[in-house]
């Protein structure tokens, strides 16, 4: 029984379906098998580490001034530069509208995984 272009398909004596593969089949799909499986490990290595910070508690909340330097918007938020007090530059994104030049209360935020974040104090 013909399957597909290239693929052979028999039904063994126990009823389930065998497909054989010889070392030509395995050179000319090389590519396309590597490069799929490549892909999977990209995503489940990349994954774990936004689930790991989700689900790792708080450790500290601190509050620390900055001015708002400039804004980039896009569809649904905007994402604004934020110079702290010791000169340092953050990126924040927020729904709520803030005024170029104007100095705001941000939090800086500290994970027990050790993983530092910044959010608006709204």
């Amino acid at each position: 029984m013909k399957v597909g272009l290239q693929a052979t398909t028999w039904i063994n004596s126990w009823g389930f379906m065998s497909m054989p593969w010889t070392y030509a089949d395995l050179k000319r799909n090389a590519f396309g098998v590597i490069l799929i499986g490549a892909l999977f490990v990209a995503v489940f290595a990349l994954d774990p580490h936004k689930w790991a910070n989700d689900a790792s508690p708080i450790r500290s909340v601190d509050p620390i001034d900055a001015t708002v330097k400039s804004a980039h918007w896009g569809k649904d938020q905007s994402v604004y530069m934020l110079v702290l007090e010791d000169g340092s530059s953050v990126f924040i994104d927020d729904d709520l509208p803030h005024l170029i030049g104007s100095r705001v209360g941000i939090e800086r935020v500290t994970r027990d995984n050790g993983f530092v974040f910044y959010r608006f104090a709204n």
